[in-house]
């Protein structure tokens, strides 16, 4: 997929981050859209970005984790469109909590929308895909895709499912040609609000860190803003990746994966222990 004009995409958790930034942009290259959120709010301000730039724009207040709905909307979507030719599962949530402290309310919660939304995205729209014979799937998993840190089990078991699930997929595509090729997105640390908007819980400090020191780390660290990362996932797929890397993070993230796991671990276990003293002292 070289280029965007005249073509539609799908895009999920379109209302804010990564998701507004990526419909504002492929409206400016003439792609019209049908975008899709809980925040309907958000979702309306997303419309109005993308409208100036000419282009058909479909919202719908949609909860990924409804798997029914996700069909009904991609049936919808081909409907108000005519086609489909990029789909980007976006939609995501996250949770700050030790592995035994969290709730299964809560790590249901999150892998209903992180990794189930995903499945039931990419599911529903393939075979429109595959009936028009091109098109793109892009699945956003994240850093925490390619390494575990404390504090992010839920999270971590989200992405790297992702990870794994879309690995797979692009192999399958390519046993069986048709067209449609799919691409893994490892963003780093994004200027989004999801860590504001995570769920936490006091069992997080076991693991280092309050709920409050988790947004404050993440704003730290949070130095790609969605507009470029929405720039680079769009050069990932015209160039037909397999997993793209956004934001020097992400580089650095997955350097360290590649080392041996004992490596990392103890060193941020270590980290985890300084930080417990120093609160304790």
């Amino acid at each position: 997929m070289k280029d965007f004009s005249g073509r539609v995409a799908a895009i999920t958790g379109a209302g804010s981050g990564i998701g507004r930034a990526l419909a504002v942009e492929l409206a400016a290259r003439g792609c019209h859209l049908a975008l899709g959120d809980v925040d309907e709010a958000g979702l309306a301000e997303t419309v109005l970005r993308c409208e100036r730039s000419g282009v058909r724009v479909t919202p719908t207040a949609l909860d990924v984790a409804d798997r029914d709905a996700v069909f009904a909307w991609a049936d919808q979507v081909v409907a108000d469109h005519g086609r489909v030719d990029l789909v980007v599962n976006n939609a995501g949530v996250a949770l700050g909590a030790s592995a035994m402290g969290q709730s299964l309310a809560d790590f249901e919660w999150l892998m209903n929308i992180n990794f189930w939304g995903v499945v039931s995205g990419t599911q529903a729209f393939l075979p429109h895909l595959k009936a028009s014979g091109d098109g793109h799937v892009v699945n956003i998993s994240s850093v925490f895709g390619l390494i575990s840190i404390p504090s992010q089990s839920a999270y971590n078991a989200s992405k790297f499912g992702v990870r794994g699930f879309t690995d797979a997929l692009r192999m399958e595509l390519e046993i069986d040609p048709c067209g449609v090729s799919c691409t893994t997105i490892h963003p780093g640390g994004i200027k989004t609000n999801i860590a504001r908007n995570a769920r936490t819980d006091e069992s997080m400090i076991a693991t280092g860190a309050s709920p409050e020191d988790f947004v404050q780390e993440f704003d730290k660290l949070a130095r790609t803003t969605p507009d470029k990362a929405a720039r680079q996932i769009l050069r990932a797929v015209e160039r037909n990746r397999r997993r793209a890397l956004i934001g020097p993070d992400a580089v650095l993230f997955d350097i360290v994966s590649r080392l041996p796991a004992g490596l990392y671990q103890r060193a941020l276990v270590g980290q985890v222990r300084r930080e417990r003293a120093k609160r304790a002292g």
